[in-house]
């Protein structure tokens, strides 16, 4: 993998660009098509006649289309007037004019892209178009899928297997299919594999893009598709019955590339345009940039004729793998029938049955020479059996297509790569790239294959980046380390840099693009990274990664550099800046975490070493994520709260099996302060994560419980405590249990049991030593002073004086309020003052006591949030305001003072509750009764609209102009408030009213205004009205709201008494921190601690005590061995939950559909290979009646020539006859040399020359072969090198080539070349042998140097002319202790029947500290067209040369 900058550019990403790419979307669909226009005509042509000629039928035109479809211009040409028709000539390009969207009629609308090019379009273009305007992403695999353009069938179970397997591989490896693209053949087939995968998917999420190429001029109704402004869509009918001599496009495909060379008629004009596309996409780098893997290409064949034949030649003479399928008939099985056989028994004999049986009634129209160029081009194919794969689905145990094609792919890989180690690097990237775990495990993570972890880190890379969990989790299994891993430089960086498109991708891209401390703009790096984590994590923690110091610049990356005030820290006292600490277990973790990946999380967090801090770390941070995220009910915030959850469960799993094995390890495992998060708790990470379930938990709860009883026991009952409180002497006398008397009876208990062990296997001596060793180290219990500091600094002695106290409090408030609330305070009240002035000191020390190391803005954000410091807060204020009003003169203000003063009370008395929180009775019920005022605040609104409407309506009906505010209030809303508890009004009914109870006018202010009265002093409202309203108000707020109220209420209780235990729990961690680092004194002699505090941590700056209870760093050896103690817990947990997994009854139902759909597979197997075995066992049966047949006619003829004659007349013998004589197939096999291949390649090089097909048998000059017919052939014509009778007397040593003449040679008969190679190590890891080797253009690549050799020219002289002088001069001293690598014919493609090369190849080895080295260095170094070359295969282009570089490599004992 190619190395990157250290900060990749966060633009150039695939995960940004993927979150900027969604702009692209928000274009409206007709800008879109405009661009698509405006490019399609400047790079994409068609072709058209120009020249109207018509041939021997009548209105067609040479071209083959009718003249009706030629332009005016072309009918009546003005420029080529006398001229004779020609394709070259007269068919020009124009800019094409069918493209756009192709809309299948009558098929559920199915559509498609198309677009119609030239001939001579460059696959550049081509690509350009699928890639970037059809938005297609660029493929892991490309199938070419090729076979019989005409309708043919196959047995269903193979074409079964067929479709199954060709979409699986599709879909699984992100593949492009490419067809021929008409509804005929193979690409038919293709279709309905296609179509049956899309039926039975209904999401468009995993379309198949199946492409086809196909001819212009053959497609039916292609009219239809022709708009120069691009159709969209263009409205397709499918019409077999009517397309004739012509062809249908296949409405399965989903795009179509139609190819244009101007003709009418005329098949296979594409072949030549989809060559060179699949050439291209092949070398197109796989998946990444970076990659030096490229797509792969294989080629896969069904049935097929004399076409197919020459596409699957050439695809393998490109080093394109081929999958042929036995059973699809005609080629195939051809192919099939020869592919295990060697070369040297595929005769023409043999070809030539198998075709008479495989082509039928085709068979009479091949030619003699045609059966010869079969035979030595399926000779060719055999010969690369690298390249050939035939699925035979009768005969493999895991017969499927799928896997068949994707172990092609991996065989030819295998051939292509110099070394083992190559091949399988290779072969694991592009099964990392299909995400075929199953290819990767029977193929490449053999017993044969050696891993070493650095290996494996381009495909770990991979697999991260695409979203492989599968392949991650296998390679981890192989050996891939992840420490060596993240370890690498900027590894990390990367990861992040290719994260995909998610919540914290945007933050992180906004962090960047805003600065944040730093230039805007600036490159993303790890510093923004740590930044982003530790806002979600909490400012209670340091970064996770080092931080740049004050100097750097924006552009630099300090990886290396510790961090700075860049941590809010505490007050006084803080703890020094630790640097950051290196996990890369952690590292892998917290990138899935971000995204929100539950696999690769999953993944990461078994390798996390500090597991539980890592689970509460990522609830923490996924709960933050999808707080920020803005969408409460969305999917993605929802998915990261379950996720949350989940991690939440996974971290009380391994405590309690934790806490189950050791309680006390397990309790040190939470308050450990762990540096690979930050330096913060699993405690606090739960806290701020709000994972109550977590801290509900036994052993957070003991942990608690233990923190809230001080050094005091556990055990110890509350009515001791308070006795002891009363009468603190008790203390020293036993009557209270310490825990420090616990841990010496304890290890008591522990040395007695150690003195029974010891005492059957030591002496006596070592039992002494023993025990003196453990007296030495043992406790000793408390003392006098030690006992009453800690009784009284216990957090629940505190509690409870702090509980006496406050009821000391709100007793002399309620004396001061109601017996002692003088004009001039008395003692009590002052003293009431000064108590409140205690609390207000207390509540200031809460505020500013930093005791988590959070930072004061977070300290203020968390006291405003908790009610009950509102409730403080407002009660003091109060207070202040209820005293200032007090202490004025104004008997008016002071009684106002003592209202708010008694107000204040009821305050104070609320307060009580948050005490009471600690009590397991009452915090639960706390917790509902808080609950229930949020549904009865929701209520009172439904409520007061019910209210208001009634009192309103009411008091307009039955008062006519009341001014006075007060009573307008009692009238619309205190008497409607006051009916729904049954205090039902006198004034609506006529019958009950009285007058004495009202007054007329208003004029007496203590009775309301009396009801508008007629001239008989009666009210004269509609009584009727009134009491229908009345009655219809008492229905809707008594009956219907109150019992919404209490159905509110009683869902309330339900749902919260379920997790009152929980929230109890975890709301009593605060009252207990509260407590514990509260001063031991309780109000109001607290103010002697205040006092005492301000002077130590404001005068003296004494530094605060760290809370070891809350948070405990420990020593390096003992960290070590309680984190292996937890990863071992881990694994127990994981493992029991496999267990308990695998015993669930969903699961149970799953294994047993698993091993029915397998059975059920097997028996369809076992059925179709007993089928088979029939079907070949009646053909064996077949072939030996008619060997019998033919030995029995032999027989009959041998007794006929010695005279015999029978009685009887002779039975009449059907049997197979041969057509031709087998003599060449019979007889005894004799073991002879493979003849030269290169030589007879059918295309000469450098040249549009055929060669005459010439099968390996006839090779040989003393084999008879009469029709050896090959053409002449001369690249520069001379005297008599055409001249049949010259050419007669030079005969290639090496058999026939198909060509006479002397080709591309320099002369007839033998060419001799010499070849001086000089090598030399390359220093490396590993060392590389590299040669010499020289630029040529004719070659265009790097070859060897050397010549051809001239008559009677010394060697001195042919050293000199091919090593140049300089270089001549400066091994001619050297070359005298050249060895000879090999000398005498070559197998070259330039060799022909009359002309052929021979060589002589010599190498030196040089030393590269020589004198002749440094010098040859300095002439390669000026001159370009030298060069020093690896030694592999490569290197050179030329299979005579690559044989050579192998022999040099083996000579040196070293891979090639």
């Amino acid at each position: 993998m190619d190395e990157t900058a250290v900060e990749p550019p966060i633009t150039q990403t695939q995960g940004f660009r993927a979150f900027k790419g969604a702009l692209y979307f928000s274009l409206s669909s007709s800008s879109q098509r405009g661009s698509i226009s405006s490019w399609v005509k400047e790079n994409i042509k068609k072709k058209s006649c120009c020249f109207y000629e018509e041939d021997d039928r009548y209105g067609i035109c040479k071209c083959g289309y009718p003249k009706e479809e030629h332009s005016d211009e072309a009918i009546k040409p003005e420029h080529y007037v006398g001229e004779e028709w020609s394709a070259h000539t007269h068919i020009i390009e124009k800019p094409t004019d069918a493209y756009g969207d192709i809309r299948f009629v009558g098929f559920g609308q199915k559509t498609g892209k198309y677009v119609r090019v030239s001939t001579d379009t460059s696959p550049e273009s081509l690509y350009e178009l699928m890639t970037e305007h059809w938005k297609l992403r660029p493929p892991n695999l490309l199938i070419s899928v090729t076979g019989g353009a005409k309708n043919f069938s196959i047995k269903s179970q193979l074409k079964d297997k067929f479709r199954r397997g060709l979409i699986k591989v599709a879909k699984t490896t992100g593949a492009w299919i490419l067809t021929g693209g008409t509804h005929a053949g193979v690409m038919k087939h293709v279709g309905m594999a296609v179509r049956d995968y899309t039926l039975s998917n209904n999401s468009m999420e995993g379309q198949i893009v199946v492409i086809g190429i196909a001819t212009w001029g053959i497609i039916h109704k292609r009219h239809k598709l022709v708009n120069p402004e691009g159709c969209f869509p263009a409205d397709y009918i499918l019409d077999e019955v009517g397309q004739g001599g012509l062809s249908c496009l296949d409405i399965n495909h989903t795009h179509f590339l139609l190819v244009d060379d101007g003709t009418h008629k005329r098949y296979g004009v594409e072949i030549e345009l989809r060559a060179r596309l699949e050439k291209l996409i092949s070398q197109q780098p796989l998946g990444k940039r970076e990659s030096e893997v490229t797509i792969p290409v294989v080629c896969v064949v069904l049935e097929g004729g004399p076409g197919t034949l020459n596409t699957i030649y050439n695809s393998m003479l490109n080093n394109t793998p081929c999958v042929v399928l036995e059973g699809s008939g005609r080629l195939a099985d051809v192919i099939a029938q020869v592919a295990s056989l060697p070369v040297a028994k595929v005769t023409v004999v043999l070809i030539d049955q198998l075709m008479k049986r495989f082509f039928a009634k085709e068979y009479k129209t091949f030619s003699e020479v045609q059966i010869f160029e079969w035979t030595k081009k399926i000779q060719d194919i055999i010969r690369m059996d690298h390249l050939l794969t035939v699925f035979r689905f009768d005969v493999e145990k895991n017969s499927d297509v799928d896997v068949a094609i994707l172990q092609a792919l991996l065989k030819a890989s295998r051939s292509e790569c110099s070394t083992s180690r190559q091949s399988w690097k290779r072969q694991l990237e592009l099964a990392v790239a299909w995400n075929r775990v199953d290819i990767a495990e029977s193929e490449i993570f053999t017993e044969e294959s050696q891993w070493k972890s650095s290996d494996l880190h381009p495909a770990m890379f991979s697999a991260l980046v695409g979203d492989k969990p599968e392949f991650v989790h296998l390679l981890l299994e192989n050996g891939v380390s992840v420490e060596q891993f993240l370890g690498q430089k900027d590894q990390l960086c990367k990861l992040y840099a290719h994260l995909p498109a998610c919540f914290f991708t945007r933050k992180l891209v906004k962090r960047v693009q805003d600065g944040r401390g730093r230039a805007p703009g600036s490159k993303m790096s790890l510093i923004h990274v740590s930044e982003e984590v530790r806002h979600l994590l909490g400012s209670f923690t340091q970064h996770l990664y080092d931080q740049p110091s004050q100097k750097t610049t924006r552009d630099e990356v300090s990886l290396s550099l510790p961090s700075k005030g860049l941590v809010e820290l505490p007050c006084s006292g803080e703890e020094p800046i630790a640097e950051t600490v290196s996990d890369p277990g952690r590292d892998l973790f917290l990138w899935a975490v971000v995204q929100n990946n539950r696999e690769l999380a999953e993944i990461g967090w078994g390798q996390c070493r500090d597991c539980i801090a890592a689970a509460l770390a990522a609830s923490k941070i996924l709960r933050k994520l999808a707080e920020e995220s803005g969408e409460h009910d969305g999917e993605e915030a929802k998915d990261m709260r379950e996720h949350a959850d989940h991690y939440e469960t996974q971290a009380i799993g391994v405590f309690s099996e934790c806490h189950a094995w050791d309680p006390q390890r397990a309790q040190k495992l939470i308050i450990r302060i762990s540096p690979s998060w930050g330096r913060s708790t699993c405690l606090w990470l739960a806290l701020e994560a709000d994972d109550k379930r977590f801290i509900a938990h036994s052993g957070v709860q003991a942990l608690l419980t233990q923190i809230w009883c001080g050094e005091l026991s556990e055990e110890n009952p509350y009515w001791k405590i308070l006795l002891c409180m009363i009468c603190f002497p008790l203390i020293y006398t036993g009557f209270l249990t310490f825990r420090r008397d616990e841990d010496i009876q304890r290890e008591a208990e522990k040395t007695e049991q150690q003195k029974l062990t010891l005492g059957s296997e030591y002496t006596d001596s070592k039992i002494k030593h023993h025990l003196r060793s453990s007296q030495n180290s043992s406790l000793t219990p408390l003392n006098c002073g030690s006992r009453f500091k800690t009784f009284f600094n216990s957090p629940q002695v505190k509690f409870y004086w702090n509980i006496a106290a406050y009821f000391g409090f709100l007793w002399l408030f309620a004396v001061v309020l109601m017996i002692d609330f003088q004009t001039s305070p008395s003692w009590r009240e002052l003293l009431l003052y000064i108590w409140l002035g205690s609390l207000v000191c207390e509540e200031v020390r809460q505020l500013y006591h930093d005791f988590d190391g959070s930072g004061f803005r977070k300290k203020v954000k968390l006291y405003i949030k908790d009610v009950w410091n509102i409730l403080d807060v407002l009660s003091i204020v109060l207070f202040i305001s209820g005293l200032v009003c007090r202490l004025q003169g104004s008997s008016a203000v002071f009684y106002v003072g003592k209202i708010l003063l008694c107000i204040d009370f009821i305050i104070f008395c609320l307060r009580l509750m948050a005490i009471f929180t600690i009590s397991r009775t009452l915090g639960p019920k706390i917790i509902i009764v808080r609950k229930m005022m949020m549904d009865l605040f929701i209520f009172m609104f439904l409520l007061s609209i019910w209210v208001v409407a009634y009192g309103v309506a009411k008091q307009g009906i039955l008062i006519q102009n009341e001014e006075r505010l007060d009573w307008i209030i009692r009238g619309a809303v205190y008497e409607p408030y006051l009916i729904i508890f049954g205090n039902i009004p006198t004034n609506i009914d006529t019958t009950q009213f009285d007058m004495n109870s009202c007054s007329v006018n208003a004029s007496d202010p203590m009775k309301p205004k009396c009801p508008f009265l007629n001239d008989e002093n009666m009210p004269a409202f509609p009584e009727w009205l009134t009491i229908i309203l009345l009655c219809v108000y008492l229905l809707f707020a008594n009956i219907l709201l109150l019992n919404l109220l209490i159905a509110i209420l009683s869902y309330t209780f339900q749902e919260v008494q379920d997790n009152t235990d929980t929230i109890w729990k975890f709301q009593r961690y605060e009252l207990i921190k509260e407590y514990h680092s509260r001063p031991a004194l309780p109000p109001p002699f607290i103010l002697i601690s205040h006092l005492i505090i301000f002077i130590r941590r404001v005068l003296l700056r004494t530094p605060h005590l760290k809370h070891k209870h809350f948070r405990r760093e420990l020593e390096k050896t003992e960290e070590e061995e309680l984190l292996s103690w937890e990863a071992l817990m881990k694994e127990n947990f994981l493992s029991s939950a496999r267990q308990e997994e695998s015993q669930s009854n969903e699961h149970r139902i799953q294994d047993t559909a698993e091993k029915v759909g397998v059975m059920s597979e097997l028996l369809e197997r076992e059925q179709e290979m007993v089928s088979s075995t029939m079907a070949k066992r009646l053909d064996k049966l077949e072939d030996q009646v008619s060997e019998s047949t033919k030995a029995l006619r032999w027989i009959v003829d041998a007794l006929k020539s010695q005279g015999y004659k029978s009685k009887l007349e002779p039975p009449l013998l059907k049997g197979k006859s041969c057509d031709r004589d087998d003599g060449d197939s019979s007889g005894q096999e004799t073991e002879y040399e493979s003849p030269h291949m290169f030589a007879r390649q059918l295309q000469y090089p450098g040249s549009n020359v055929t060669r005459f097909p010439v099968p390996e048998e006839k090779v040989s000059w003393e084999t008879n072969f009469t029709p050896y017919l090959p053409p002449v052939y001369n690249q520069q014509e001379s005297d008599n090198s055409s001249d049949p009778s010259v050419l007669d007397k030079y005969r290639n040593p090496g058999g026939r080539t198909g060509m006479r003449g002397k080709g591309a040679l320099k002369s007839l008969g033998l060419n001799q070349k010499f070849h001086p190679i000089l090598t030399r190590w390359c220093d490396g890891k590993p060392a590389k042998l590299e040669f010499l080797a020289v630029w040529k253009e004719a070659e265009m690549g790097w070859c060897l140097p050397g010549d051809q050799v001239k008559a009677n020219e010394p060697l001195p002289q042919t050293l000199e002319r091919i090593l140049g002088k300089k270089l001549d001069e400066g091994t001619k001293s050297e070359l005298q202790a050249a060895e000879q690598v090999y000398e005498g014919y070559v197998d070259d493609s330039r060799n022909t029947d009359n002309a052929w090369l021979e060589v002589t190849i010599v190498t030196l080895h040089l030393d590269k500290h020589s004198p002749v080295m440094s010098q040859i260095n300095s002439i390669v170094e000026s001159h370009q067209s030298l060069q020093w070359k690896e030694v592999s295969r490569k290197t050179c282009a030329c299979p005579y040369q690559r044989e050579a570089l192998r022999l040099i490599a083996q000579l040196h004992e070293t891979d090639f």
